[in-house]
């Protein structure tokens, strides 16, 4: 599988309505915006200068015209290029001059509205990273726990990735390059805004993140060639449940990676940061794959290294979706009677 897939055929009446959405001064300004981040319409008011109802309104002729959509976390609403129609607006906007000025003002905007997040982004990062780093401290360090994920992954290529409990988006910044899109759903509004801040600054365009439940998320069934659970698990009253929903979200043949503690016996962990479990016996977690409809799955501990003496053994999970996508024969292949 490539990670590069040619876009769908547009039908003619679709296609003449995303051209007569695009071809108006300020929908345009909008794409390309939309283009390099999702944005909130307070965040496009104060990037385009205009008022509040005016930009709405726009947004809602793009959403309608299948090039824009919209996702809600909470009491804000974010807007970016549409799964299917953002092909288009990309195309459109890939033959826009960069340098025009009245777009490169708007770049400028967005820079300072990106900043404002960071900002934003930082001051909850600064109040949580105690709560991180002590947990951090307690487990084989993370650069370990990444090495080993890839090498499981291997070289089979994905295109469609998703991240379930995606926190702070490391897995999204760490798998994104090598994907064609990703989403990352998760139920905390300034997590989310964590990822997106992280994902903007290193540049990832490819990046959707959607707030939700990891029992419902919303996201579409059999839409991902890979779906990571990234030290979620351990929260969760039913990890059976949650795992049960990520197998829905996988295509035919699509990989489901789980990366959580093994069993241990740190209680604290109980009442200290709210963890429902105490880690995982490998067993434990292979018979809810299987329970899911997964196959293959296979796990990889990654255990304290010399000087890493006491802390915590990590699991890395690997399973597959039975189903085969079945290629047509050539018609020189196939055999009449």
């Amino acid at each position: 599988m490539s990670r590069f897939k040619s876009p769908r055929p547009v039908s003619f009446p679709a296609f003449l309505a995303a051209l007569e959405a695009a071809g108006e001064p300020t929908r345009l300004r909008m794409l390309a915006l939309l283009a390099e981040a999702e944005l909130t319409v307070s965040e496009l008011v104060a990037i385009l200068g205009q008022s509040q109802p005016r930009v709405s309104r726009h947004l809602k002729l793009l959403v309608e015209a299948g090039l824009a959509a919209r996702s809600r976390e909470g009491a804000w609403a974010f807007f970016r290029l549409a799964d299917e129609g953002g092909t288009l607006a990309r195309d459109l906007m890939g033959r826009l001059d960069s340098t025009d000025p009245v777009l490169a003002a708007d770049r400028e905007r967005l820079a300072m509205a990106r900043e404002l997040r960071r900002k934003q982004a930082d001051a909850y990062f600064a109040e949580q990273a105690a709560n991180w780093d002590r947990i951090r401290t307690l487990h084989v360090s993370e650069e370990r726990v990444e090495a080993a994920l890839i090498g499981m992954l291997g070289d089979k290529p994905f295109y469609n990735l998703l991240d379930l409990g995606t926190g702070t988006g490391r897995m999204l910044e760490l798998l994104a390059p090598k994907a064609g899109r990703t989403v990352g759903v998760d139920q905390s509004a300034a997590m989310l805004a964590l990822a997106r801040s992280r994902a903007d600054q290193r540049g990832l365009r490819n990046v959707t993140l959607r707030q939700g439940d990891i029992y419902a998320p919303p996201v579409e069934r059999g839409g991902y060639d890979l779906v990571v659970i990234h030290q979620v698990l351990h929260f969760l009253d039913d990890p059976a449940r949650a795992l049960k929903q990520a197998a829905m979200a996988l295509s035919p043949g699509g990989r489901l990676v789980v990366v959580d503690f093994d069993a241990h016996g740190h209680d604290f962990l109980r009442t200290d940061f709210a963890h429902r479990r105490l880690g995982f016996a490998p067993s434990e977690i292979e018979g809810y794959l299987a329970e899911a409809g997964l196959v293959r799955a296979r796990c990889e501990r990654v255990v304290p290294a010399p000087g890493e003496a006491g802390k915590l053994t990590v699991a890395i999970w690997l399973a597959e979706d039975p189903r085969l996508i079945a290629d047509p024969l050539p018609k020189s292949d196939v055999e009449f009677a």
